[in-house]
């Protein structure tokens, strides 16, 4: 495992965050590496953070000196599919190999990286969106306690892994009972709908987001003000359950219109908006480094971590972890506009009971599904916090 210099122009980071590449021969990856508070004795305690989609490495930027300078080694990296991290299988659509994006291959990148950092621990591995519930800290967590010794949640709720049918060996039958599929059901309303990670799992999906009618810089400035607390239209609460006739009640962005693309609904909910909301928070000479980065490698890549996600086949590593539950201390922490913690129903409010060491909820108010950079001096103060009791 070696580290070299990297091929792209350096990015625009605050003073005290460095970055390299970093090659690791065990999963032939070269990840693009953010990284404060380094020392050679590696002494400090080592953070891990994970970013969601559509996101990078960059979306840490404003947390990771904080957290340094409160002494840790802190450690911020391109996923697999994301940013400058390469090695991973960027074939179109049709002939991508999938089985790079379950969630039992993605931790295993963690933990190849975490070997080369020079660490047999970590202190506590942070994930965002995507990089959180769904997938890379909770399964991190979940599926290597020993390694990663504690877990902070951002924006998606952990669920705990679908057991396989149980108590089977006698039944006279083995055919499954039968059932309404529920995107039928939501194609099916008076108002047709899907959900968004399907719509993210389609043929289309990648071409859409990359090439939007109204432009990248626009759709994604626009994506980020819909899911922040500067969209009024945020007012999420708890759904009963997950059925067609609750899910509706969250947004467009996330429950689309059957016959909408993810730009389409962008640009109908931002007609009437302010767009310069959000640049207090993400101001153009930040976005741009999305868009530099999103043009260059297309979007299909982010996008497979949904395909995974929606095919069952790929599903299937997970009955290894069936009926277990998080062991290490946990937190969550959230924005109070953020849709995410309610996507999935009872996640949120099954926590003391999927993970064993659960600290809490921590509520950001004045961010919403981007608190990292909405709010990051309250989400610094609630790591802190969290941090301090372990």
């Amino acid at each position: 495992m070696s580290s070299a210099k990297s091929q792209h122009p350096p990015l625009p980071l605050p003073e005290g965050i460095s970055q390299y590449p970093l090659y690791c021969a065990a999963n032939d990856l070269t990840f693009h590496v953010l990284e404060a508070g380094y020392t050679p004795e590696k002494n400090k305690p080592l953070l891990l953070l994970l970013h969601g989609f559509p996101e990078l490495a960059f979306s840490w930027r404003k947390i990771m000196p904080s957290l340094a300078d409160a002494g840790y080694y802190v450690v911020a990296v391109d996923q697999r599919g994301y940013g400058r991290t390469t090695g991973w299988d960027d074939s179109v659509f049709a002939k991508v190999n999938l089985a790079e994006f379950t969630m039992t291959n993605l931790v295993r990148d963690l933990v190849i990286l975490v070997n080369a950092l020079g660490y047999s621990k970590v202190h506590c591995v942070i994930g965002h969106d995507f990089g959180a519930g769904a997938v890379s800290s909770s399964m991190c967590a979940l599926m290597r306690p020993d390694m990663f010794g504690s877990v902070a949640m951002m924006s998606h709720p952990f669920k705990q892994p679908p057991t396989p049918p149980f108590n089977t060996a006698r039944l006279q039958t083995s055919s499954p009972e039968s059932f309404k599929d529920i995107h039928m059901e939501l194609a099916s309303l008076s108002e047709p709908r899907k959900h968004y990670k399907w719509y993210n799992s389609t043929s289309l999906a990648a071409f859409h987001w990359s090439v939007p009618a109204q432009g990248l810089h626009s759709f994604l400035r626009g994506y980020l003000h819909l899911k922040s607390a500067d969209w009024k239209g945020n007012n999420p609460h708890p759904l009963e359950a997950w059925k067609a006739s609750e899910l509706p009640k969250m947004p467009y962005y996330y429950i689309m219109p059957l016959h909408s693309s993810m730009p389409e609904v962008v640009a109908s909910l931002m007609e009437e908006e302010d767009v310069t909301k959000t640049m207090s928070w993400m101001p153009d000479e930040d976005l741009a480094v999305y868009v530099q980065e999103w043009c260059r490698t297309g979007f299909q890549g982010g996008l497979n971590w949904y395909r995974s996600q929606t095919d069952p086949v790929q599903q299937r590593d997970m009955y290894l972890f069936a009926g277990k539950k998080i062991e290490v201390p946990a937190t969550f922490i959230s924005g109070e506009k953020d849709w995410g913690n309610y996507q999935q129903p009872g996640a949120l409010e099954g926590f003391p009971q999927s993970c064993t060491q659960f600290r809490g909820v921590k509520i950001i108010e004045g961010a919403g599904h981007w608190p990292q950079q909405e709010q990051p001096e309250k989400v610094v103060k609630e790591l802190l916090f969290f941090l301090d009791g372990l």
